[in-house]
């Protein structure tokens, strides 16, 4: 089974390695060396330097591939602008399109399938923090943008960069199934499946941002006691400031306003409890320290698009 990973110069370099990985250890896991043929294609010929430095010895180019693919997956890129206006490589990316098993991509790469063409009409993932761009720019495409990876029909897309070995694990899995990817993912020390699923940058991520030793503990208190009075006045109370100074500060420090950092905690906490548990909306909002159930299934919409239940329905097996 022939996989390409499509790659360019200043791609993320484990964009690329880390489901190449994956496709071969399923190989040598199966005794096979040649149940998945990686190999790299370039948008041009030669070696290309990663984001990191790193070079890379392509394959072929997307002028000189010759062959049929199953699988195509494109890496991203910090510098993902540098391929969108690329014509030679979209129309590449088209024709494969239409006589590959499959096809996707990692992190960013999806910008360069949207460029493409390739997203409308398509529910897609992508790195958290170009999620918001991808939707503005693709009104076409449905961007699920607290997804680790998206499976659409024949489309696979991926969240950034380790997020390409969650995808890579999961074509394993579908093509030999759940005791191979497991023994795949024991030996690469991954997740079969990630605790949490489908959180990117949950606020317990948020919270190592600050370098504020006030505003940590701050963040501390909040993700430990989700059930208190955590409005700007107590916290600021608590920090030990005026409640506008507080408010400026943590704003500075993480980029986010305290109340927006509160509801991503009890939404992520939320989250975590309709993975777990069959509690219903209104013992969820309570949990979570919402006195008011609709209250709770608003914010619980804005921050991951879907209801609790639908939520539930779609990404808890």
């Amino acid at each position: 089974m022939r996989v390409a990973l499509l790659a360019f110069p200043r791609f993320q370099l484990l964009d690329v390695a880390g489901p190449a990985d994956v496709f071969m250890e399923a190989s040598r896991q199966l005794g096979n060396p040649r149940a998945y043929h990686v190999q790299v294609i370039g948008a041009e010929k030669g070696l290309l330097v990663s984001s990191s430095g790193l070079r890379l010895a392509v394959d072929a180019s997307v002028a000189t591939h010759r062959g049929q693919i199953d699988t195509l997956l494109v890496a991203g890129s910090p510098n993902i602008e540098d391929m969108t206006s690329n014509l030679q490589l979209q129309n590449w990316l088209r024709r494969q399109s239409r006589g590959v098993r499959r096809y996707g991509s990692v992190c960013t790469g999806a910008f360069v399938l949207a460029a493409s063409g390739l997203l409308d009409g398509k529910r897609v993932a992508t790195h958290w923090n170009v999620a918001a761009r991808l939707a503005s720019e693709n009104p076409g495409a449905c961007i699920e943008a607290d997804a680790i990876y998206v499976r659409d029909g024949n489309l696979f897309t991926s969240a950034g960069v380790t997020a390409g070995m969650d995808l890579a694990l999961a074509m394993v899995e579908e093509d030999h199934g759940r005791e191979l990817a497991l023994q795949v993912a024991r030996e690469l020390v991954m997740f079969l499946k990630r605790p949490g699923g489908q959180s990117q940058f949950s606020a317990h991520l948020a919270a190592q941002m600050s370098e504020r030793t006030g505003v940590r503990e701050v963040q501390d208190h909040v993700l430990a006691h989700l059930k208190d009075d955590l409005s700007v006045p107590a916290l600021a109370s608590l920090a030990g400031m005026s409640e506008r100074s507080f408010a400026r500060i943590f704003r500075s420090e993480t980029g986010t306003t305290p109340a927006e950092f509160v509801e991503n905690a009890r939404i992520d906490a939320a989250r975590r409890l309709v993975e777990d548990s069959e509690l219903p909306a209104k013992r969820l909002a309570d949990a979570v320290g919402y006195a008011n159930v609709d209250s709770f299934r608003r914010a619980f919409d804005r921050r991951l698009g879907v209801s609790p239940g639908e939520y539930r329905r779609r990404f808890v097996k």
